[in-house]
């Protein structure tokens, strides 16, 4: 059994040769490296929504943005979980492209509830910080049960995306997935919860490589964290959006 829902974790070798003159990875390098992708991402995030403004626009340019952000991420994305020897260069420029579409995101949501992409950032850092502390003090600990419910969870999640998608190409919305109300709120609920505790496995993946994997595996573990907060960014800003309206 896979031992987390994150796709690119999942799929990532901790079992690799480590060879004595490249190193092998380690706690404090995984945690370096995220920080910098961290800072490219917000560095990205901060200049696209600059140049964005209050989304008033050039509505056409901000389109074009979306789609080749969101093409191109995901494209660096793939290539990354199939070559994460890469990592090393496709991490930082995975970071820059979903800080692109972040920052346009944001951006636009801020021209409508003003304020409300900083209190998701705040909330996003607060949690991976909380969920942090729980794993390493043992109050959160990853369990096979654990485990084996966050995974389930996760994949029917991105099922049900993928077929909301699907219907919406149809002109078919599943309401409470972009509308307020009790079940809207609490689908969210459920959803960035779902996404806090995939940290927990996110944690427990990266610190079973320790000493184990080749030093380039520092950057692909903080390369799918970023994946993760990437996400868990994206479903408080959704939760706050309809606790707002």
């Amino acid at each position: 059994m896979a031992t987390t829902s994150n796709p690119v974790l999942s799929r990532a070798n901790y079992t690799g040769v480590v060879r004595p003159d490249a190193g092998s990875m380690t706690l404090g390098g995984t945690i370096t490296k995220t920080f910098v992708l961290l800072g490219i991402l917000a560095t990205a995030t901060a200049v696209t929504w600059a140049r964005i403004g209050d989304g008033a626009g050039l509505p056409d340019n901000i389109g074009m943005l979306f789609l080749v952000a969101v093409l191109a991420g995901f494209g660096m994305a793939v290539y990354t979980v199939y070559r994460p020897e890469h990592a090393p260069v496709t991490a930082p420029i995975y970071a820059a492209l979903e800080g692109v579409l972040l920052g346009a995101i944001s951006a636009l949501i801020n021209a409508r509830y003003r304020g409300l992409p900083v209190q998701a950032v705040v909330l996003t850092i607060a949690t991976l910080a909380l969920m942090l502390v729980a794993y390493r003090t043992g109050v959160i600990r990853a369990t096979e049960r654990l485990k084996t419910i966050v995974v389930s969870c996760t994949a029917s999640i991105a099922v049900f995306y993928l077929i909301a998608m699907g219907l919406g190409l149809f002109g078919i919305q599943i309401p409470f997935l972009h509308e307020g109300g009790l079940i809207g709120i609490g689908f969210s609920l459920f959803v960035t919860g779902l996404a806090a505790f995939n940290l927990i496995l996110d944690f427990d993946q990266i610190e079973r490589g320790v000493g184990q994997a080749p030093a380039y595996m520092e950057w692909y573990g903080a390369f799918g964290l970023i994946v993760t907060l990437v996400w868990l960014y994206l479903e408080i800003l959704q939760l706050l959006r309809k606790l707002r309206r």
